[in-house]
């Protein structure tokens, strides 16, 4: 290679030769020709015979026309092919014969070689037209049947709507979904008055009338005007599967949306949470907790935010983020510590109070220290981004401390409804969850007027799940649509109320998510860290995170509630003496009883000794009761939470609650359990609703005596 190949190599300037390209009709004449000039002038110095030339152009026109009739080439194509080989061969024999060196000779290769340029160009040409002309002949024939299926789909649909909706409705398109799980109709809504709700208003007999299947929904939405609406039609019940939370963790922001989950078209929806607050609701069993994890995902993943979270539950909603970064179980690829997936955790009221005036705060501190950043963008929105980033507030049943009459609780809920207040602009915003969708959650304004970002999670629970409270202006929600668990409905002031489920994120993930997120997590800015002061600095220190660490339960302060039981509490009155073995649950039921006897006169232990004991006074607490014939030990252990509620009563998910870690017991099937005991007359229920409260019969004297 010469130094001037070489310099245009370096330097990338000058012509680039591609020796594995194939060629075009300048090059492929340009070959043929100076082959044919070499192959005569070796041949006729060497005195080769002429006719080899000839045989050798004969086979090439015989395997070009064979390969090309292989990939289905035009006639014309394949003469042009098969002509240049002969032509060549021809002039080659000639040449070798009366000598290639003469004018003769070189002037007729020359125009050789341009009849094969020009025709090689022209049969290039033509395959080329040829090629879109087919691709263009299968694309019309798909149109057309996609089009035949289109108009069908509008025609049943028209006819269908005019049926059960009494509307006639001109139908201007049918979008096929790409998932393939149904499709939308565009239609145009008659003159005189109709609206897109009363269409919505049907979604149920429409989706009966077209038999769709069960979870399968036809639901309307307004149109690009009020003269249109948009009919989404589920043809597959994408919602009755567990789809994982997606594997990939790119980075997000709270400006593009966090994604939360998937709509009935396995589209993924977004939240829109810089301006905006979320209040998520979901009984026990209805996999609240599992979407508490998808949504602390998000944020993790977003390099704009930074997450704060807050469960008076021991902090069981961000122990999983937090302690494989703390005990150092996790490591990140470039030697770096990894960082929790949540940036503060509060797991107790003095924590939880110490997190909100440190965050009221910061909201303050911002206000005043950023008007000049403010001036310079002309808003009144702090510009929030990776070295401005976001608070989001995660404050789990968060819902249940605003409408609590507990004077510690209220101090609480003064705060954040403080943060709900002052901190929007200042890019501080909340999530809060509840239990249910009642009236003393969707009862405080705040949260009506800020919490537009809204899912309820049903999992098939009607008790307490107001959908029209919670989503007011939508109709045709029906709890029964969304039986499964994690499936529910979300709105958002970017996309109408409507079904959707929650990806299930797996332990695993979670782990994965916090090491493949850690670099990515900003750090409070200046001004922010300088107002969160010591509080903030010193949130990871060891005395303020050893409860995070302490699994060993407290005997002086029983965690199931109000009621002074452990929620490991479990009970093994039914196995005799000779199989009964002594364990840590059996010794916590032990400690339990003598505490008992120390209070009440207690009824004896049936499988005690055989001396008799002094009678119990009257109305003293009768253990015999958890001795009865259940069906398990969660039951007895649901019962012994009965009885220690005393007068006042418990309610189902209070039981649910206590038992779930240890038993993982729902709320259906304490239901279940207590509408049994009050048959029997081993409890009695007082009130309606949703503050019914079931007493034990011990504490109900009004009751006849069992038996």
């Amino acid at each position: 290679m010469s130094s001037t190949a070489t310099a245009n190599k370096h330097t990338g300037s000058g012509p680039v030769l591609d020796w594995a390209a194939g060629h075009g009709p300048v090059t492929g004449a340009l070959s043929a020709t100076t082959g044919a000039f070499a192959v005569a002038t070796t041949g006729a110095a060497t005195s080769m015979p002429p006719g080899w030339a000839l045989a050798v152009g004969a086979a090439g026109a015989l395997g070009h026309t064979v390969v090309g009739l292989r990939v289905r080439n035009a006639g014309r194509t394949l003469a042009t092919r098969a002509a240049s080989w002969l032509v060549g061969a021809g002039w080659t024999t000639w040449a070798m014969t009366h000598g290639p060196l003469t004018w003769a000779a070189l002037g007729s290769l020359a125009t050789v070689g341009v009849g094969i340029g020009a025709a090689a160009r022209s049969t290039a040409l033509y395959e080329e037209a040829r090629e879109e002309e087919t691709i263009a002949t299968e694309q019309r024939q798909i149109a057309a049947e996609l089009s035949a299926e289109r108009r069908a789909i509008a025609a049943e649909w028209a006819d269908r709507i005019q049926r059960v909706c009494s509307i006639t409705v001109r139908i201007l398109g049918v979008e096929m979904w790409e998932t393939g799980a149904g499709f939308s109709i565009d239609a145009e809504l008659p003159p005189g008055g109709a609206t897109w709700n009363k269409i919505a208003a049907e979604s149920p007999r429409l989706s009966a009338d077209a038999r769709l299947p069960h979870g399968c929904t036809a639901t309307a939405s307004p149109g690009v005007h009020q003269g249109r609406v948009i009919i989404d039609v589920t043809t597959v019940n994408v919602l009755e599967e567990e789809r994982t939370y997606p594997t990939d963790y790119g980075t997000l922001s709270v400006h593009t949306g966090i994604p939360w989950g998937y709509r009935t078209n396995a589209a993924s929806i977004l939240a829109y949470l810089r301006e905006q607050c979320a209040l998520v609701v979901g009984p026990t069993g209805s996999g609240k907790t599992n979407m508490v994890h998808a949504i602390l995902a998000g944020f993790a993943r977003a390099d704009d935010v930074l997450t704060w979270v807050i469960d008076l539950n021991a902090g069981s909603a961000g122990l999983p983020w937090v302690l494989p970064a703390l005990n150092g179980d996790l490591q990140s690829g470039d030697g770096k510590p990894v960082r929790p997936g949540v940036d503060w955790l509060a797991g107790t009221y003095d924590e939880a109070m110490t997190m909100l005036e440190t965050a009221v705060r910061v909201a303050k501190q911002r206000k005043m220290g950023y008007q000049d950043l403010l001036a310079r963008h002309n808003t009144d929105l702090l510009p929030i981004s990776s070295k401005i980033p976001q608070i989001m507030l995660v404050i789990d049943e968060g819902a249940e401390i605003l409408a609590s009459p507990d004077r510690q609780m209220r101090k609480m809920a003064e705060k954040i409804l403080e943060v709900i207040r002052i901190a929007r602009a200042m890019g501080l915003r909340t999530v809060l969850t509840a239990l249910g969708a009642t009236g003393s959650v969707l009862g405080n304004l705040m949260i009506r007027r800020e919490a537009k970002v809204r899912v309820a999670l049903t999992g098939g629970e009607t008790e307490g799940m107001d959908l029209g409270k919670m989503f007011p202006g939508t109709r045709g929600l029906r709890v029964d649509q969304a039986p499964y668990k994690g499936a529910g409905f979300m709105g958002t002031p970017e996309s109408p109320a409507g079904l959707f489920k929650a990806w299930r994120i797996l332990p695993n993930q979670i782990r994965d998510i916090i090491a493949a997120t850690s670099d990515r997590h900003p750090t409070l800015d200046d001004i922010s860290a300088k107002a969160a002061g010591s509080a903030y600095r010193r949130r990871w220190d060891a005395e303020r995170t050893a409860w995070m660490r302490d699994h060993t339960p407290d005997d002086d302060s029983p965690d199931a509630g109000s009621y002074g039981l452990a929620s490991g509490l479990a009970l093994s009155a039914l196995d005799g003496p000779e199989t009964r073995q002594v364990s840590p649950e059996d010794e916590m039921l032990a400690r339990f009883r003598a505490e008992i006897d120390a209070q009440f006169a207690t009824a004896p232990d049936p499988h005690g000794p055989t001396e008799q004991a002094p009678p119990p006074a009257s109305g003293g607490l009768n253990l015999a009761a958890l001795r009865g014939e259940q069906d398990s030990t969660a039951q007895q252990a649901a019962l012994a939470l009965l009885l220690a509620a005393g007068t006042e009563g418990t309610g189902a998910s209070a039981i649910a609650r206590a038992l779930a870690d240890e038993y993982g017991t729902t709320r259906q099937t304490v239901v279940g359990w207590l509408k049994t005991w009050v048959t029997d007359g081993t409890a009695v229920r007082v009130g309606e609703g949703t503050k019914a409260r079931y007493v034990h019969r011990q504490h109900a004297p009004e009751l006849p005596p069992e038996g």
